[in-house]
C-alpha cells in the first residue's frame, strides 16, 4: 500500500513537472527574446534579491508543514493558522523596509537606481506567495498531489500569457519592464490559492483552532528556524554573488555592459538549460518528504534508505542521459531554445558537475524529512562561506565568469559528499 502511494505520487508529481518545466521553458524563451540579453542580464540581477526577500517571508514553515502534519501530533487547521499569521507579520515588516530603504538598496547594493520600484513590487507580492505556499504545503502533506500539481501548472500558463500579451507595454523601460514581471507574481499565486480553496475539504473552524498552542510553535520553529537560516544564508549568497562580481571585475576595468551581459547569459541561457530535467529528481524528491517523514517517525529505517537508494539512482540515471545529449548537442539546444549559441563554453564546463547537481535534492530532502534541518543549515553555512571566499579571489584573477563557474562546482561537490556522510551517520546512531 506505501509503495503504491509512493508511486502514484511520484507519478502525478513526475507529470506535473514536467508541464511546469515545459511551460517555465517557454516563459523563459519568450522573455529573453522580447527583452534581449542586457535587459535580462538586469533581471538576473534582480533576481537574487527577491529570492533572498521570499525566504526571509516563509520563514521556513513550508518545511515545517511538511514534516509535522503527516505525523498528526496537531491540529492541522491550528497549524496552517499560525504558520499564516507568523508569515503575514514578517511580510508586513519586510514591506515597511522596502518602502523607506527600498532607495538606498538599489542604489547602494545593487548598484542601479531603476531597481527600486521593482523592489517595492515585491512587497505587494509576497503574502500572496505565503498564502500559496503553505495552502501547497497542506495538501502536499496529505500526499493530496493533484490539487499541488494543478496549481503549479496553472500559475506557469498565467505567467507565459501575461508575459507573451502583457510585456511589450512595459518594454520602454527597463525599469517598467522588471516592475511588470514582479506584479505578475500576483496572478499566478491567486489563481493557485483559488484551485486549493476549490479543493479544499469541507471543515468548519472552531475557538480551539484559534487556539495558542505553545509546543506545537515550539515544534514549528525548531524546524523552520534552522531551515530559513539555511535558506537565508543561501540566499544571501546568492545575492551578494552580482554585487562581489560587478565590483571586483569593474576594478579590473572589465566594461559594465559585458558584466552584466555575461552574468546574464549563465542565468538566463546556460543555468536553466542544465537545470531542464530537475522537475524529475524535485518530483521524486517531493513525493519522498512526507513519506520519509512518516516512516521515519515510525522507525522504519530500512523503508527510508530504500526510498533514498531508489531516488539517488533513477536522478543520476536521468541526469547521465541528459548531460549526454547537452554533450554532443549543445549548440542545437541553445540555438533552438535562445536563437543564440552565447554560452556554449560555461555549459560544457558546468557538464560533469551537474551530472552530480541532480543527487542534491534527493540528499536534502532526506535530511529535511528526518527533521534534521540543522544539517542543512551547516552545509548552506559552509557552501556560503567557500562559495564567497572563491569567488572574490578567483575573479581577481581575471579569469572573468569562471570564478563563478568554479566556486559553484565546488559547492555541488561539497553538498553531495557532506549530506550523505550525514543521512549515513544518522541512520547508524537510530
Amino acid at each position: 500500500m506505501k509503495k503504491s502511494k509512493f508511486i502514484q505520487s511520484s507519478i502525478l508529481l513526475l507529470i506535473g513537472g514536467f508541464l511546469t518545466k515545459i511551460l517555465g521553458m517557454f516563459v523563459k524563451i519568450v522573455l529573453t527574446r522580447k527583452m534581449g540579453t542586457m535587459a535580462m542580464g538586469y533581471y538576473s540581477m534582480l533576481m537574487p534579491t527577491f529570492l533572498l526577500l521570499l525566504s526571509l517571508s516563509g520563514m521556513g514553515l513550508s518545511a515545517a508543514l511538511n514534516v509535522l502534519i503527516p505525523t498528526n501530533q496537531y491540529n492541522n487547521k491550528n497549524l496552517i493558522i499560525t504558520s499564516l499569521s507568523l508569515s503575514f507579520l514578517m511580510d508586513f515588516f519586510i514591506g515597511i523596509v522596502l518602502l523607506f530603504q527600498g532607495k538606498w538598496i538599489a542604489g547602494n547594493l545593487l548598484h542601479e537606481e531603476i531597481f527600486f520600484y521593482p523592489l517595492l513590487s515585491i512587497a505587494f507580492v509576497l503574502p500572496f506567495i505565503t498564502v500559496s505556499n503553505i495552502f501547497r504545503c497542506y495538501y502536499f502533506s496529505k500526499e493530496r498531489m493533484i490539487p499541488h500539481v494543478v496549481s503549479n501548472v496553472l500559475e506557469d500558463f498565467i505567467k507565459l500569457l501575461l508575459i507573451y500579451f502583457g510585456i511589450q507595454s512595459f518594454l520602454s523601460s527597463i525599469e517598467s519592464c522588471l516592475t511588470f514581471l514582479m506584479l505578475s507574481n500576483i496572478a499566478c499565486e491567486f489563481s493557485s490559492i483559488l484551485i486549493f480553496l476549490f479543493c479544499f475539504p469541507k471543515f468548519t473552524i472552531q475557538k480551539q483552532d484559534f487556539k495558542i498552542n505553545i509546543q506545537a510553535i515550539k515544534d514549528l520553529l525548531k524546524i523552520a528556524i534552522p531551515t530559513t537560516l539555511s535558506k537565508l544564508v543561501g540566499s544571501i549568497t546568492y545575492c551578494l554573488e552580482p554585487m562581489i562580481l560587478t565590483t571586483v571585475l569593474l576594478k579590473l576595468h572589465y566594461p559594465k555592459e559585458t558584466i552584466i551581459t555575461e552574468y546574464g547569459i549563465i542565468n538566463g541561457y546556460v543555468l536553466p538549460l542544465l537545470l531542464l530535467p530537475s522537475f524529475f529528481t524535485n518530483a521524486i524528491s517531493q513525493a519522498m518528504l512526507p513519506i520519509i517523514s512518516k516512516y521515519y517517525h515510525k522507525k522504519d529505517y530500512s523503508y527510508v534508505l530504500k526510498k533514498l537508494k531508489q531516488a539517488l539512482f533513477f536522478a543520476f540515471g536521468i541526469g547521465f542521459l541528459y548531460m549526454t545529449i547537452c554533450f554532443f548537442y549543445h549548440e542545437e539546444l541553445l540555438h533552438f531554445l535562445y536563437h543564440t549559441t552565447e554560452g556554449k563554453s560555461y555549459l560544457l564546463f558546468l557538464l560533469p558537475f551537474f551530472l552530480l547537481y541532480y543527487l542534491e535534492s534527493p540528499l536534502l530532502t532526506t535530511l529535511q524529512a528526518m527533521n534534521q534541518s540543522k544539517i542543512n543549515l551547516q552545509i548552506s553555512c559552509i557552501n556560503a562561506i567557500i562559495r564567497t571566499v572563491l569567488l572574490a579571489i578567483l575573479t581577481t584573477l581575471s579569469i572573468g565568469m569562471y570564478g563563478l563557474l568554479i566556486a559553484l562546482c565546488i559547492n555541488i561537490l561539497f553538498t553531495i559528499l557532506y549530506s550523505s556522510y550525514r543521512i549515513y551517520h544518522c541512520l547508524q546512531l537510530q
